[in-house]
């Protein structure tokens, strides 16, 4: 090969210059997409990564348990200091005494009959409303105990069932109109056909049938719960002998 001189400068013809330049920058690129790449991966939220996920709730977490249908008549969530009282105790039926069950409607006072039919067809017709009439008026009104009252009482009863129409609440009222009934505090301003007859009835001493009776309106968890409470606490009916709805209450 013959010598090139130094100071002869090294000549590239146009194309070859040209193809070199080319091999160049393809030889340099895949190394530039890779530094690209690899810095992506470093920028929150690249590729579609979320930033800060919220976990997913612990599944041994659960939903929580529903309230007892029953006031078994304890209530951790409460304490009571001594320093405020709650009201006096409602009136045990009868005083506490025990009154014989009752299954012939036709020894019912006329007037008293004739109410309790109104209630079984109001009750029986699905339109809450329809107890309205039945309610009574000012001293006559009927008294609804059941723990917080609204002003209305039709709205009271319906806020006590599960649905927004009051259905339960009506199917609980025609059960308990179809068992047997009590005449309870007989002679004083407190009379009254009562029902179901559980409520003037120690618990303790229903027969087998009693009981079929009583777990069609509770079931054996809550007739339990009523066995340690020391009576029935579900809802009952009162009937005043002159035909008034006189109460519908629940507790002791």
């Amino acid at each position: 090969m013959r010598d090139i001189p130094a100071s002869a400068g090294l000549r590239i013809p146009p194309i070859r210059r040209g193809l070199l330049m080319l091999a160049l920058a393809l030889a340099i690129l895949p190394v530039r997409e890779s530094h690209a790449l690899s810095a992506l991966k470093d920028i929150p939220g690249a590729n579609g990564e979320q930033q800060n996920t919220p976990s997913a709730p612990d599944a041994n977490e659960g939903l929580p348990a529903p309230d007892p249908l029953i006031n078994n008549g304890s209530d951790d969530s409460v304490v009571d200091d001594g320093s405020e009282e709650t009201g006096p105790a409602p009136k045990p039926l009868n005083d506490g005494k025990p009154a014989p069950a009752i299954y012939d409607t036709s020894t019912l006072p006329a007037p008293v009959l004739k109410m309790r039919q109104a209630l079984v067809e109001a009750a029986a017709s699905g339109d809450i409303e329809r107890l309205r009439p039945l309610l009574g008026s000012g001293k006559d009104a009927t008294e609804i105990s059941v723990g917080e009252t609204a002003g209305d009482p039709v709205n009271t009863l319906k806020e006590l069932a599960g649905d927004n129409d009051g259905i339960e609440i009506l199917s609980s009222m025609l059960n308990i109109m179809a068992t047997g009934f009590v005449h309870v505090s007989v002679g004083t301003p407190d009379e009254a056909y009562v029902w179901p007859y559980f409520a003037a009835k120690p618990l303790n001493a229903l027969t087998p049938p009693e009981k079929v009776e009583l777990m069609r309106i509770v079931t054996a968890g809550d007739y339990q719960d009523m066995v340690d409470f020391g009576s029935y606490n579900f809802y009952r009916i009162g009937i005043s002998p002159d035909g008034k709805w006189k109460f519908f209450s629940a507790g002791e």
